[in-house]
Order: C-alpha cells, then structure tokens, then sequence
C-alpha cells in the first residue's frame, strides 16, 4: 500500500495553512499576521541534441555511468571546446517563442570547486545571455515575465552512498560524468509568481513550449528539466522585497507546490518572531515535507566569472533567425485562444485549458468543422475521450456522435456509451453503433408517463421538490432524473426530463 503523501508543517511540526488563490499566496504566521509570496524560478532545461555542448561526447540518458565521456569532458590538459551550434539554435527558437531578444552572447567561465565539474569550472553565460526579456501566458491568464535565458553546460551527477544520501553524513560520494558537458539552458523568470499554483502553470506550460518547439524532451522525472525556486514573503499588501532562500533541483511539479508553500511559511514565522531570514540554498525533502539548509547562498562575485578566452562571442544571423521563427509551431497560448475563439469560451476555461494541455484541441477543432456542435464536441472531448484511444478517434466520428446527439437521436447517455464503443473500434459509424445497441429516442408521451410515474412512487421528494429553494430543487433534481434514467434505461434525454420536471413543478 502506498505511503500517504505528507502533509507540510512548521517548525514546530504544525501543519501549514495557507489562503492560496490563482493570484496571491498568503500565509498566516504563528502570531496571526499576514504575508504574502513572491517567487521568481529559474528552470534548468537540458537541450534535445546529439552530443554535448562543447565536444562531440554523445548526449544521451540512461548510459552506463562515464560512458558518455570524452577528453573536454573529463577537462584533460589541452583540450579545447566547440560550441555546438544545434544547442544554439535551439536556444535561439526558445527565445522566439516566448518573444523575447536573441541577442550576440558572449560565453564565461563560472569557478567553482565540486567534483561534478572535472576541470573546476563551467562554462556558462553571464552578463550577455543570448535570450533576454521574454513573457509567458499561463494558463489562468497570469503573465510572467522572464528575465533572461542562457546556455551553459550541464554537470556531472554526485551520489552519495550512506547516511540520508546527502553529501554531510556520506560514507563517500560516486561521480558520473555522463551529464557532465551536456547543454543547459537555464530559463530565469522575474519574480512574478505570487503563488504555488502560479508556479505549477508556469513549469508545465513552459515545458509545453519546449516540448513542442523540440528544444528539450521535459523529462523531469530523467533530470533533464530541473527547477530552483527563489522564495521571499513580505507583509500583506506591501511592495517591498525581502530576503530570499532559493530551493535546489526540485523534480516534479507536486513537490514544487508543497516546497513553495512550506518555505513561506517558514519564513514568515521567522519575520514574525523577529529573526532574519539567512539568504542560503535549500533543499526540498520530500519524505518529511520540509526545506532543510544545504549551503550559504553564492553570489556572481563568489564565482569569479570572467569571459572564456577559448571561446569567441556567438551571434545568429537575422536570416537565420527569420528561418528559426518561421519554423515555430503554434504555442500552447495560441492554441488556447484558438480553441476558445471558436467555441465561445474564455481562454482561461477549464475545458479550454484541459483540451489544450491533452492534445486534444485539434480533435475538437476537427470534429466542430465537421459540423459537432461545438460546446457538446468539447464537453465530450474532455469528459468522455480522457480514455486509452480517445485522442485518436476520428474526428468525424466524434462530430456523428454529436449531430446525433443534438439531433435527439441520443441521449447523452447513449452518446457517451457510443463514443466508448467508436474508440474500441472507429472502423463503424455512429449509427451503426447505436443501431446494434438499440438506441433510438424515446418518445415524449412514453418519458413523461415515466416521469409522472416517478413523482408518485416519491411524494415526499416531489411535495419538497415543488416547495424548496434552490438548493433543495437542484439536490432532488438530480435525484429524480437519476430514477427516470433507471426507468427508462438510460434512454431518457436529460434535457427534455428537466423540462418536465420544471413544467410539473410550477403547474
């Protein structure tokens, strides 16, 4: 049996409470004051290339550790990098496609003493990033602006062996180098995320356009999307900024929401105790639901950054970059105003973003322009395709369904158990399918003698029916439109039972 998910708490081991919105994350401290999140997050995507960001050691997961290794890769005396142009172009169509600057980048060495880096330094960008100033429309409608976006080099994977698996308490520490070289665009937001929802659209939607655009494979489950939060609160309704804490190589969206949530209540408390929050980097445990200090935050001066001589500044040429953006696919965002544009709905829908983030969107859009009523075509879409195949039902399949459906051939329960049936098997069509289920509309005169023998096997119901508010009506509603579709076999319409039911109701 699986362990239950653990429940974020205090220092004091209290569970969190948080007033969480799409908009705000507000926490309230030990002492009942109130404060509210800011958060900006730099994601770390590895790029979908062939081999390594400056040699020719092949670029793939899942190898034999230090397999995947060459001389610039282990950082042998006179070895020389090469930049990989594929890595930058694929840089230069993330930048396009979240409209930002692709700009003349210039290449530095970031100095540092950990055994994932053989030669002690990365080469990295510092202060003339390719990508800089680019926005993202989440899903809610929230926009987040980032900052700017460079290439580096990936570094190799430390394991600890012994103690908790962190390096204090190890028994000793094991380096694969497989990862070490592989090309990394690390991806920095403003600090525009006010709450742990806005953080989860953020990550899935900027791994969408990554994904699509062939940038990255997104497999944060692999490593090769890792995320860093930079968490400060502040009083309620202020605009200051406060120190921060950035949490390390979060793996997974669900531990990115229960980590930003832990963090700002721990700080907040400390802001209403009185004591400073230390400005360091943290690490998420998910197994006891908590942040715990990894290491005194580093700042640019602590890396001693200085431009790679190796290395001469990279600039794409604009024709090239005209071929990059008109290679582009459409974006999640535009996708959305697509759908929404053609079924009525805002963009910020749920069965709008639902669709999207399936892959589903163009299936709806197929099925409407076969001629599907759009609001029923989507309804089915999201409810009734979420299923092994559903996505690859024809869409002239799923637009039968409909027109037959709005056409009073079917019920929508009929509808849903034809739809079921054409996933199994698309080869039949929709009639077909609901002629060998014996599904054919019910006559008016036979469903209102059904309902009329409902109301009198349930008087009670009916007399509270007739007499409720609103509330009381919709709950019995639902109860007697339950017993005329055991009645009548589910072939009831849903629509037309309401009808009567109201018609009865006021007469």
């Amino acid at each position: 049996m699986a362990n239950a998910p653990t429940v974020p708490t205090d220092s004091l081991g209290h569970p969190i409470t948080v007033a969480a919105s799409d908009d705000v994350l507000v926490v309230e401290a030990h002492d009942g004051s109130r404060w509210e999140l800011v958060c900006g997050l730099e994601v770390h995507a590895e790029l979908h290339t062939v081999t390594k960001m400056f040699s020719g050691a092949p670029n793939q997961f899942g190898d034999e550790p230090n397999t995947n290794v060459d001389p610039v890769t282990l950082g042998l005396p006179g070895t020389l990098p090469v930049v990989n142009e594929r890595a930058v172009e694929l840089a230069a169509t993330f930048g396009l496609a979240i409209g930002a600057t692709v700009q003349r980048s210039v290449f530095s060495r970031k100095n540092y003493f950990y055994p994932d880096m053989p030669k002690n330094f990365q080469i990295s960008q510092y202060d003339q990033p390719i990508v800089v100033d680019g926005a993202l429309e989440l899903p809610s409608g929230h926009v987040v602006g980032i900052e700017r976006a460079h290439l580096e080099e990936d570094t190799g994977k430390s394991t600890h062996v012994g103690g908790a698996g962190r390096i204090k308490g190890a028994e000793y520490s094991l380096v694969d180098y497989n990862r070490a070289g592989v090309p990394l665009l690390e991806i920095v937001s403003r600090p525009h995320v006010r709450s742990a929802e806005q953080a989860r659209q953020y990550v899935a939607e900027l791994r969408s356009i990554l994904v699509a655009c062939g940038v990255s494979d997104g497999k944060m489950e692999e490593g090769s999307m890792r995320v860093d939060a930079n968490i400060s609160v502040r009083p309620e309704g202020s605009d200051e900024l406060r120190t921060r804490c950035e949490i390390k190589n979060v793996n997974s969206l669900r531990s990115l929401v229960r980590a930003i949530e832990f963090e700002a209540k721990r700080q907040a408390d400390l802001h209403a105790s009185g004591e400073k929050v230390v400005q360091e980097t943290r690490h998420w445990d998910e197994a006891d639901g908590r942040t715990h200090t990894m290491r005194s935050k580093e700042e640019a001066d602590d890396y001693r950054y200085f431009p790679e001589p190796d290395l001469v500044p990279v600039e794409l040429p604009s024709s090239r970059l005209d071929e990059l953006r008109a290679a582009l696919p459409l974006l999640p965002s535009q996708r959305r105003h697509r759908l929404a544009a053609v079924v009525g709905e805002p963009i910020t829908s749920e069965p709008v973003v639902v669709a999207v983030e399936r892959g589903q969107d163009d299936q709806a859009l197929a099925a409407i322009a076969a001629g599907g009523d759009p609001a029923r075509v989507l309804l089915h879409v999201v409810q009734n395709l979420a299923v092994d195949g559903g996505a690859e039902l024809p869409a002239e399949r799923l637009a039968e369904v409909v027109r037959m459906e709005v056409g009073g051939e079917l019920t929508a329960t009929q509808a849903k158990q034809v739809l079921a049936e054409l996933v199994a098997d698309p080869s039949r069509s929709a009639a077909e399918v609901a002629a060998a289920k014996g599904f054919e509309a019910m006559d008016t005169g036979a469903l209102e003698a059904i309902v009329d023998q409902v109301i009198a096997a349930n008087p009670d119901e009916w007399a509270s029916f007739c007499t409720g508010d609103d509330k009381a009506r919709k709950k019995l509603s639902g109860f007697f439109t339950g017993q005329i579709m055991k009645a009548s076999k589910g072939q009831a319409d849903g629509k037309l039972v309401a009808q009567l039911l109201a018609q009865k109701s006021s007469s």
